[in-house]
């Protein structure tokens, strides 16, 4: 069974996250990268936000009529922290709970 949607999830720009401030290899910015210009081409709704895909094997896809919130509060997040320089969250001071939420560690 292969899920043909798309619905703006976190996990793999959350994972490229980690990938590039571990090891620092350009290519997990390049997938990052290449997922925003995906999502600007796709899943960007004229009147404004975003929307998953229904079928993703459709050309154009068909957009759904739902923007998740979990969308800008992890997707973007990650993709905006993959690109910032490491201080503007030190991961040696800051750990993430299961919804992307910085916790200070103590």
């Amino acid at each position: 069974y292969q899920r043909r949607v798309h619905g703006l999830r976190p996990e793999a720009a959350e994972t490229w996250f980690y990938l590039w401030r571990i090891t620092k290899k350009q290519k997990w910015r390049d997938y990052g990268w290449k997922m925003l210009q995906a999502l600007n081409r796709w899943c960007r709704i004229e009147t404004g936000g975003y929307a998953g895909i229904r079928n993703t094997t459709a050309v154009p896809p068909e957009n759904d009529d739902l923007m998740q919130s979990f969308f800008l509060a992890e997707t973007l997040k990650y993709l905006y922290l993959l690109f910032s320089p490491d201080e503007v969250l030190d991961l040696k001071q800051w750990v993430f709970n299961t919804e992307a939420h910085p916790l200070r560690i103590y």
